[in-house]
């Protein structure tokens, strides 16, 4: 019969092991989860968009474009889909036999990008207070 080492031999224990989620979650402090960011404006274009408007009281097509710098099929969808959620009012005209087409932030957009500003502050104060 062979002896056996201490490497060998298990350890009994009184209690079951502790699920490793368990254990992780002692180890650090537990944070409330985070309130969602508004994805339809945490999307680069559409920041981008409502952005601009924020400081502009209306702006075209042609100048949303020329200033994110994107194509006509990219800003169309982005604003259709800030339009459909009454972040972005969109009217359409013409001068002369050029259709032109001109957006302004509506106050739900404004209130809206105000929440998303609060949020990303309140996690690069978070982020930060974590560093130090």
């Amino acid at each position: 019969m062979a002896k056996s080492s201490p490497a060998n031999r298990r350890q009994v224990r009184a209690d079951p092991p502790e699920p490793r989620a368990a254990r992780s979650a002692r180890a650090r402090p537990v944070k409330a989860a985070p309130l969602a960011l508004d994805r339809l404006i945490h999307e680069r274009i559409r920041l981008g968009i409502v952005s601009a408007l924020a400081v502009n009281d209306a702006l075209s097509f042609i100048d949303l474009k020329r200033l994110l710098q994107t194509t006509d099929g990219n800003l169309s969808v982005h604003a259709r889909k800030l339009e459909e959620a009454g972040y972005v009012h969109c009217e359409k005209s013409f001068a002369g036999r050029v259709p032109r087409t001109e957006y302004r932030l509506t106050s739900a957009g404004r209130d809206a990008l105000g929440r998303y500003l609060d949020h990303m502050e309140a996690l690069i104060r978070s982020t930060r207070v974590e560093r130090s």
